[in-house]
């Protein structure tokens, strides 16, 4: 007060000879609430005001963990075919539609192929008349009127006609493309009208009842799977873990991704389709870490929260998590291990309110 005093016997001394007292009376007047006026409560002050919350307390522990890396991958069906016409033809029928079951040897396309029906016409005819001049020639030499060059040379011709004939026969069914296994249609190429040709993709076809997951791991990683060994995966649109089978490991690593491809055999799910992504759990070695429930953190906007018990009040720490596991979360920093931690009724305390453990 003895500053203000004198701040205001100054402003008197310069009223009398300059123009700025009004705007220093103004400013002083603005410091006396905060000169002579009760001091704000502290934060102690605010939080023994708040009632005491009964809560469940658990010690944060540092527990050990299997340590697994994430390798994405696909999962493909271990059969299928991309089917393809073996003569050339314009198609007439293809009585198949997308995810339509076929069983194996049923019909998927029908060409129209009139230049291979020709060739076994010409075929058969020669085939006739081969077989006339063998006969003819043939009873020609059992009278030893014919050279056995001239009968041989005839009998070869027979056996050339026959085996055109089986030729062309063997043609002819390929204007029909069968199915080779039982299973489902998953992409149509043609349609009825179009031209089929040696070469050119008709069908896709797989077998849904047996599928694999495919997988490119880091050469880095590559040494921790083995043949036959059982893993573990995860597939989004499925709850929980699934495992499988190593049934390949290529032997070299491709130069450019610098990965090697593995490959899973895995057990029959309904809820398992070709073409989906999912994840590999390559175990590393086990280690430790943090560990508190997950109802122990609080998310509050960007922030990550977890109250600390201690002298009987909650301390609000901020947290960093890393990998959820079962129903625990691994912490990362923000904690110690022994420190108690609220993990029931955290989500309504405030920093510094009494707490007592149920």
């Amino acid at each position: 007060m003895k500053v203000i005093v004198s701040s205001l016997n100054r402003v008197g001394r310069l009223g009398r000879g300059g123009a700025r007292p009004a705007a220093l009376l103004l400013a002083v007047g603005m410091l006396l609430p905060a000169g002579c006026g009760k001091p704000r409560g502290s934060h102690s002050d605010v939080s023994a005001d708040l009632p005491s919350v009964q809560v469940r307390l658990r010690p944060v522990e540092s527990k050990p963990f299997a340590s697994v890396e994430e390798v994405v991958g696909t999962i493909r069906a271990k059969l299928q075919a991309t089917l393809e016409a073996k003569v050339s033809g314009r198609i007439d029928q293809l009585p198949v539609a997308l995810g339509q079951q076929v069983k194996r040897g049923e019909l998927i396309a029908r060409l129209v192929a009139p230049e291979v029906r020709a060739r076994l016409d010409q075929a058969e005819a020669g085939l006739q008349q081969a077989e006339r001049d063998w006969k003819r020639l043939s009873a020609l030499f059992d009278q030893q009127a014919l050279t056995r060059s001239e009968y041989d040379a005839a009998d070869a011709r027979y056996q050339v006609a026959k085996a055109e004939v089986a030729e062309a026969q063997a043609m002819l069914t390929y204007v029909e493309v069968l199915a080779p296994f039982d299973g489902v249609i998953t992409k149509k190429w043609v349609d009825v009208g179009d031209w089929a040709a040696p070469g050119k993709p008709l069908i896709d076809i797989e077998d849904p009842a047996a599928l694999r997951l495919e997988a490119d791991l880091p050469e880095t990683i590559a040494s921790k799977v083995r043949r036959e060994a059982q893993m573990q995966l995860r597939v989004d649109s499925i709850p929980g873990e699934l495992s499988g089978t190593v049934k390949e490991i290529a032997p070299t690593a491709d130069p450019v991704s610098r990965t090697l491809r593995v490959k899973l055999d895995l057990a029959l799910n309904p809820a398992l389709r070709s073409g989906q992504f999912a994840r590999l759990l390559v175990p590393l070695g086990e280690s430790t870490s943090l560990r508190v429930p997950v109802s122990a953190v609080v998310l509050r906007g960007q922030m990550e929260i977890v109250f600390v018990a201690a002298n009987q009040r909650a301390q609000l720490h901020l947290v960093k998590t890393g990998r959820r596991i079962n129903d625990e979360v691994e912490i990362l920093s923000g904690l110690e291990n022994g420190n108690v931690v609220v993990v029931e009724g955290a989500g309504q305390l405030v920093d510094g309110q009494p707490v007592e453990a149920k």
